[in-house]
């Protein structure tokens, strides 16, 4: 997102469907948590921390948009000096998203939905695969290709959370994240069936981006039901109301409304 060269800049056509796909990633982000709002599962009388994890991923939302619309507009050089702004922006959202996911997971106020133990693997390597695919965007932000498709992926891996709140995880127990990460796939899908229609092949960065994915759903599996992850659901509960949840044990649904956003 740090820079784009217009001379590798791919077809009208492309430009257009990462565009969309922004506007579109956007809406549902957008969409999940105002709804959350809207029904009274949501409060602005939330820790400051939670605010400053809302302002900064939904400031990465707004940025990545931004970025995609210059680029339509033709304004390089305003997304060049964005670009790097949002580089910087990833570090402290990185932070915090490992942040709050250790305070809730310790407060034991995971959604009932997700096993604690998985809840906390996936929302790190989650966050961790999105760097990843960003940094590698950035390398190759010079190969505009790569760049955009790259920075689309790691965008997608964002979309979980909203999905979370837009589709019926409490009826898809126990596979609620499983179903979560499926939603995510199908905007790397859309690219590569984008690629086919527009030029008849599929960009190897697509392959890149979508292997990336699936290597956080697999590590996740593999660490949550691993004794490594035992240990370090041990040692972030240790002391805290957390460690005396069930590590693979869904919590019971709560008594009262189902309020998001407490820890």
């Amino acid at each position: 997102m740090a820079t784009i060269s217009r001379p590798h800049a791919t077809s009208i056509g492309d430009e257009r469907f990462f565009v969309r796909g922004a506007i579109v990633m956007a809406a549902i982000i957008a969409i999940g948590f105002s709804t959350q709002l809207a029904m009274g599962r949501s409060t602005f009388a939330s820790p400051a921390r939670v605010h400053i994890h809302a302002i900064l991923f939904m400031g990465w939302v707004a940025i990545y948009l931004t970025q995609n619309l210059l680029v339509a507009f033709d304004r390089v050089d305003l997304h060049r000096r964005l670009g790097w702004v949002a580089a910087a922006w990833m570090v402290p959202m990185v932070v915090s998203g490992f942040l709050v996911t250790a305070i809730m997971v310790r407060a034991g106020t995971v959604p009932f939905f997700f096993q604690p133990l998985q809840f906390l693997v996936f929302d790190p390597l989650t966050v961790t695969g999105f760097a990843g695919l960003t940094i590698a965007a950035v390398v190759l932000r010079r190969r505009t290709d790569w760049h955009r498709r790259l920075h689309f992926c790691g965008m997608t891996l964002l979309l979980a959370p909203a999905f979370g709140r837009l589709l019926p995880l409490p009826l898809m127990q126990p596979w609620a994240w499983e179903a979560t990460f499926v939603a995510t796939l199908l905007f790397p899908l859309a690219g590569i069936w984008a690629d086919l229609r527009r030029s008849g092949q599929v960009h190897r960065a697509w392959a890149w981006g979508v292997a990336t994915m699936a290597g956080v759903f697999g590590l996740t599996q593999a660490i949550a039901y691993g004794p490594a992850g035992t240990a370090l659901y041990d040692a972030v509960t240790k002391g805290a109301p957390g460690a005396k949840v069930a590590p693979l044990e869904y919590p019971p649904p709560p008594a009262g409304p189902l309020m998001t956003g407490r820890s």
